[in-house]
């Protein structure tokens, strides 16, 4: 698996831990999820890039969730798909990474962490996403 693969994983792995966790800042508990798990300096350093995107961005993010998850609120999706979906989208809006990359990154998150049910609503929501971003 590329590293960049991996540091999307740890950095899902500590999305969803601030998402469970409450109120803890997001750094802070990315900075103990990765301590826990030895992450190396490579995986830290992209996964600490999503994680800050994240964190500066939530309310845009999502704000533009909301919009093409019309009939979901986001409060209302399983913890896997809520994180991978926030993942995304910062990576989206940061617009380094190809959109086809994210996207298939993404699916990929929601079935490895959740299910292949999870793995199609990512997509369509992804796609939807990139499409109002003017990405796709």
């Amino acid at each position: 698996m590329r590293v960049e693969s991996r540091a999307r994983a740890r950095a899902l792995q500590a999305v969803y831990a601030w998402d469970v966790r409450g109120e803890s800042p997001l750094e802070k508990v990315a900075t103990q999820v990765w301590d826990d798990l030895s992450v190396s300096p490579d995986e830290r350093r992209l996964a600490g890039a999503l994680v800050r995107t994240l964190s500066a961005s939530r309310a845009e993010i999502d704000q533009e969730l909301g919009e093409v998850t019309t009939n979901w609120r986001l409060e209302r999706l399983g913890v896997v798909e809520r994180c991978v979906l926030r993942l995304a989208a910062a990576e989206l809006l940061a617009a380094a990474t190809p959109t086809r990359v994210v996207i298939q990154e993404g699916v990929r998150l929601a079935e490895r962490f959740g299910s292949a049910q999870s793995a199609r609503f990512v997509n369509g929501v992804l796609d939807a996403l990139a499409r109002r971003l003017g990405r796709l």
